[in-house]
């Protein structure tokens, strides 16, 4: 053995080891990483087979050994390229599933059965033999077809894996860098070595790609050592920033768009990497047709309608650089969260059966009736009515036939009601109004006679009913509770009197 194919074999050996030692130390770490440590273990067990095969080979003196190294190496090298991809596809952050792996690890298994079988069709070596000129352990080898295919594949996966890690050189941050150089080589210097090789640069009759692979798996050993590969990746920032559920638009100093989440994309459809450098006023008229509803200068708090959508938008300033401040802009949407609120308030301020205000929402609301009346110096009445003789119908034809006679009172009520008049359902068939202005005991007359007018009519049988009422004006300081105790009266008085008739406290009832 010449001192020259010794070496070729210290280094081919010294790159074994070192990626023996990173898979090693990974694999036994892997608990502190995630998925990504399992695939970096992968990628290096497959580089260690790959050299020590290879070094096997050039220890190899005749053609069987050299074959069978051949193929022991064909059990690794070819996955190593695309399990290289996908290392740099989880580092990035891309979304991988079963039948990605699948996909990408089916040419490599075709090109070890096509190495281990090859003597029977040939379409990976047209030749394979011991070089004529060299010897053994120098192989002279014709490309056959489908090396040509195994050979496109392993660089495309190579470059791929090399341009997916260059693209993210700008965005990245300066503390990652260092990771996305031994990335970087650690894809370039194998690829540049396989060119180098396909074209005939290098020494005939062996494989210089694993001659030079120690040189990535010091890179590597560095990376981890000193820039914490895989506890601090630029992938987290990102992995967080298109995680978070709520939408988030970034701006430069200058207002205009130059990044946002997939909570984004999904809460406005419209929005694309296409706006990417437009004035943030632009897009928002793309996205909504109008101007921007929210201030783009200070940190601003705010509630923003855009089609059924309703959302919670915060502002907040971002220093982006020494002398540069951009803008946060952060979605969350409370759409769900804002009918649930209005079911709720809708629940506890209105009947359910009748759909009008109850006992309680009237009390809130006719208190600052009569607030506003006693401010303004204005008239304020409170009437009470009672359904005559509810419980006959009850009786008669049912509660279900009492429930809709509730709801039949109520339809004609609201046929009179305004803006000035609050209507309410005091407690089972009575019901409260409060009116803001005079005239009080005049529309409650009209209401009586509607009422009396109007028979209920359920299965072609007409229900006729009428109403009591009681009216109390506000005269001096009474309150709400005073002026109902008023009202309560007078309607005790109509009730007494023999009903279907409206009496006002103070002149037809004390």
């Amino acid at each position: 053995m010449n001192s020259e194919l010794t070496a070729y074999i210290t280094l081919v050996c010294t790159s074994g080891v070192l990626n023996m030692y990173l898979f090693i130390y990974v694999f036994l770490n892997r608990h502190k990483y995630t998925s990504i440590g399992k695939v970096f273990s992968l990628y290096t067990f497959l580089i260690t087979v790959y050299c020590f095969s290879s070094a096997f080979g050039l220890m190899s003196t005749n053609i069987e050994q050299i074959k069978l190294w051949t193929i022991i190496q064909y059990t690794a090298m070819p996955l190593s390229a695309p399990v290289g991809l996908l290392f740099i596809m989880y580092y990035l952050g891309f979304e991988m599933t079963r039948k990605k792996w699948i996909a990408l690890l089916t040419i490599p298994i075709i090109s070890l059965f096509m190495v281990a079988t090859n003597d029977i069709h040939h379409l990976h070596y047209r030749v394979y033999e011991i070089d004529p000129l060299l010897g053994a352990p120098y192989v002279h080898q014709e490309m056959g077809v489908w090396y040509v295919v195994h050979g496109i594949y392993t660089f495309a996966c190579m470059l791929f894996a090399f341009i997916l890690v260059l693209t993210r050189w700008k965005e990245t941050e300066r503390v990652y860098r260092p990771q996305l150089i031994s990335l970087l080589f650690g894809q370039f210097v194998p690829m540049a070595t396989a060119f180098i090789y396909l074209i005939g640069l290098t020494p005939p009759g062996l494989d210089p790609v694993p001659i030079v692979l120690w040189l990535t798996s010091i890179l590597y050993i560095w990376s981890i050592s000193s820039s914490r590969l895989f506890t601090l990746m630029p992938i987290a920032k990102d992995a967080i920033f298109h995680s978070i559920n709520d939408g988030v638009i970034v701006l430069d100093e200058t207002k205009r768009l130059i990044e946002f989440n997939h909570a984004s994309k999904r809460m406005f459809s419209k929005l694309n990497k296409k706006m990417y450098g437009l004035e943030f006023q632009d897009v928002w008229s793309s996205l909504s047709g109008g101007l921007v509803p929210f201030p783009l200068e200070t940190e601003a708090f705010r509630e923003v309608q855009l089609g059924e959508h309703i959302y919670q938008v915060r502002t907040t300033p971002l220093q982006q650089a020494k002398n540069s401040r951009g803008l946060l802009i952060i979605f969350t949407d409370i759409t769900e969260l804002k009918r649930l609120q209005i079911k709720l308030q809708h629940q506890a301020d209105y009947d359910e059966l009748t759909q009008i205000y109850n006992r309680r929402a009237f009390f809130q609301q006719s208190k600052k009736m009569l607030s506003e009346a006693k401010e303004k110096i204005k008239p304020f009445t409170v009437i009470l009515m009672d359904i005559d003789y509810f419980k006959k119908v009850n009786d008669t034809y049912g509660h279900d036939a009492g429930d809709q006679l509730l709801k039949h009172v109520v339809k004609i009520c609201t046929t009179l009601e305004n803006k000035n008049i609050l209507f309410a359902r005091y407690g089972g068939e009575e019901f409260v109004f409060a009116l803001k202005g005079s005239g009080g005991k005049s529309y409650a007359e009209e209401l009586r006679q509607l009422v009396e007018s109007q028979p209920l009519i359920i299965d072609d049988a007409k229900i006729y009913v009428t109403v009591s009422m009681g009216v109390a004006r506000a005269d001096k300081d009474e309150n709400l509770n005073q002026l109902l105790q008023y009202a309560d009266k007078a309607l005790y008085a109509a009730k007494r009197d023999g009903r279907n008739s409206v009496k006002e406290y103070g002149i037809d009832a004390v």
